[in-house]
């Protein structure tokens, strides 16, 4: 049986094709852009032709993300929450906490050993800490986003940046730069921000019970990755491909016989 999962976010948009016996067989990352409805059919168009298999050969789909609602395709749809600890229990089998921050939002979830979601928390209410704060942040400082984690780890000096409002953190780092400071440690004190914003999450979920998985682009920020280990005291697990975890979950939900 083949299935795909679709993760309609906000800046981006995920689909994955799975198979019940061989497991993943293509997936694509596009961005959402102007149009949720067309990315989400683009998106799986391009997974199908990396799985190699015909769209009308797929046997249910599942759709996921904050605009999953105009996937008209879909057979049905889950929230972000669902399909992410469905993927990553698929991955991870030991996973006790999730960590997601995605383009617009950052999410804990706590799940038990069937992958059920047993407790979560959430920021979607406001871009600090998210990859939106990032991109904010790079274009402040006129660092490339993709390069960001790895400069902020040549940091030689502490800085902090208090202010959580992603406006307010920009006036900070405008600040710095204005008082010379070098923008490695300005990196470096915005990427401990996001780790505390989130520490913040967890706390109120009850802390970071291992195996702690991270997913979302943000997990390909090494700068992030890195001061969250530091902030919770312990390492992240994360999988070669971060962005599809809840595609997959969404995917393997319709697997079921449900999508």
């Amino acid at each position: 049986m083949v299935t795909a999962g679709i993760d309609i976010g906000s800046l981006t948009t995920e689909t994955v094709i799975f198979d019940d016996q061989r497991g993943i067989l293509g997936y694509s990352i596009i961005l959402t852009g102007g149009s949720s409805r067309d990315a989400a059919r683009l998106s799986l168009e391009q997974a199908a032709r990396f799985a190699n298999i015909d769209r009308d050969k797929i046997d249910g789909i599942v759709a996921t993300g904050c605009a999953r609602g105009i996937a008209d395709f879909a057979g049905k749809k889950v929230t972000e929450i669902t399909a992410l600890a469905r993927g990553v229990n698929y991955l991870f089998p030991e996973a006790r906490t999730i960590i997601d921050i995605g383009g617009q939002d950052t999410k804990v979830i706590k799940v038990d050993e069937k992958g059920t979601v047993v407790e979560f928390d959430m920021n979607d209410k406001c871009a600090a800490g998210t990859g939106r704060f990032l991109e904010v942040m790079a274009k402040a400082l006129g660092v490339e986003l993709d390069k960001m984690g790895e400069k902020a780890l040549r940091a030689k000096k502490d800085l902090s940046i208090s202010s959580v409002c992603t406006v307010f953190a920009e006036s900070e780092v405008v600040s710095l730069v204005a008082q010379g400071e070098e923008v490695e440690d300005i990196l470096k004190a915005i990427h401990k921000a996001i780790a505390k914003r989130t520490v913040g999450l967890l706390e109120r979920t009850g802390g970071a019970v291992p195996q702690v998985v991270m997913t979302g682009g943000v997990a390909k920020n090494i700068g992030v990755v890195r001061a969250l280990e530091e902030e919770i005291g312990m390492p992240l697990t994360i999988y070669y491909e971060p962005q599809i975890v809840c595609a997959l979950g969404a995917a393997i939900i319709a697997q079921e016989g449900k999508g």
